[in-house]
C-alpha cells in the first residue's frame, strides 16, 4: 500500500503512540488493520485513502500491517480483517469490520466525524439565544452551504425561520428534505407548527374572540381563532379545550379543521401527559 497520500500513513507499534494516540487529540485517526494477503483490505484501503484525501484532514488514515504488529491486533481486539477503529482523544469510539462499499463509508464518516461548520452551528445558537433571530438564521443558511446534506443543520434553520416567523423560507426547508429524514418526529413536529403559524388568524385579542364566543356558543369560527391564538402563544390547554368543543358541536366544521388542527398541536406541544389526556377525548368524543 502507497504511502504517499498526505493524510494516510503507515504506523508500527514503534510509532503508534505519536501517530495515532498524541496525534488523536487534534483530529479523528481512522486505524485500518490490513494484511497483505487480505482480499477485502485491498478493496478497502484504496477507498479509505480517497476519502481521507477528498475530507481534506477532518480525519487521518494510519495503516497498521496486522501480521508485523501483532500487540496492537492484541491491544485493539482485532478478531478479523480488515477492521477499522476510530480513536479520538484517546479512545476508541467506533469501529467496523469488513469492507463496506463507498456509500456506506461516506455514511460512516459523516457520522462520526464533527461538521466543517460546527463553529457556525455554535455561533447560530448563542445569537439565536441572545435573541437575534434573523443573524442565527444567516449563520445557520451558511452553515449548510458547507454542509448540505447535514439535516440536523437544516430542521435548526427551519425552527429558527419560524420563529422569525419567516414562514415561506421555513416551508421550503422542510418541503425539500427527503421522503425519509433521520429525524421524524422532529421533522413532524416543524410540519406541524409551520401549518399551525399559517393558519393563524388575524390579529386580533383574546378578549374579543371570547366576547363573541360568550354572546354567540355557536361561533366556530371564533373558537377556531382563539384556539390557534392560545397555540401560537403555547398556551395549549385552552387550545385543546376550544377544538373539542367545535369537534362536540359540528366535527365537519370546516372540513373536520378542528380535529386536523389538534392532531397538529398533539406533534407540536410539549407536555406529553396532557397530550394524551386530550388525545383520549378527542378518541372517545370521535368514536361516539
Amino acid at each position: 500500500m502507497s504511502n504517499s497520500v498526505e493524510f494516510a500513513y503507515d504506523v508500527t507499534e514503534e510509532n503508534f503512540e505519536t501517530r495515532v494516540m498524541a496525534a488523536s487529540d487534534n483530529v479523528p485517526i481512522l486505524v485500518d488493520f490490513w494484511a497483505p494477503w487480505c482480499g477485502p483490505c485491498r478493496a478497502l484501503g484504496p477507498l479509505l485513502e480517497k476519502l481521507a484525501a477528498e475530507f481534506g484532514g477532518r480525519f487521518l488514515l494510519a495503516r497498521v500491517n496486522a501480521d508485523d504488529n501483532p500487540g496492537l491486533v492484541q491491544q485493539f481486539g482485532v478478531r478479523g480483517i480488515p477492521s477499522v477503529k476510530v480513536v479520538v482523544e484517546r479512545r476508541l469510539v467506533d469501529e467496523f469490520t469488513g469492507a463496506l462499499p463507498e456509500s456506506q463509508l461516506r455514511e460512516f464518516l459523516q457520522q462520526m466525524l464533527p461538521s466543517p461548520a460546527a463553529e457556525l452551528i455554535e455561533s447560530a445558537r448563542v445569537t439565536r439565544t441572545a435573541g437575534d433571530l434573523k443573524r442565527a438564521a444567516g449563520l445557520l443558511s451558511e452553515a449548510m452551504a458547507l454542509d448540505p446534506a447535514n439535516e440536523a443543520i437544516q430542521l435548526d434553520l427551519a425552527e429558527t425561520l419560524l420563529d422569525a416567523d419567516i414562514l415561506d423560507e421555513a416551508a421550503h426547508i422542510l418541503e425539500s428534505l427527503p421522503i425519509f429524514p433521520k429525524d421524524p418526529q422532529r421533522v413532524d413536529q416543524l410540519k406541524a407548527r409551520l401549518a399551525l403559524l399559517q393558519n393563524a388568524p388575524p390579529q386580533t385579542d383574546a378578549a374579543s374572540l371570547e366576547a363573541r364566543i360568550e354572546m354567540h356558543p355557536d361561533d366556530l369560527q371564533a373558537r377556531l381563532e382563539l384556539a390557534l391564538l392560545h397555540a401560537n402563544d403555547g398556551r395549549y390547554e385552552p387550545a385543546f379545550q376550544n377544538l373539542l368543543e367545535i369537534v362536540r358541536r359540528d366535527r365537519t366544521f370546516g372540513d373536520e379543521v378542528a380535529r386536523k388542527t389538534l392532531v397538529n398541536m398533539f406533534n407540536v406541544a410539549d407536555d406529553d401527559g396532557l397530550v394524551r389526556r386530550y388525545r383520549m377525548e378527542l378518541a372517545g368524543m370521535l368514536n361516539r
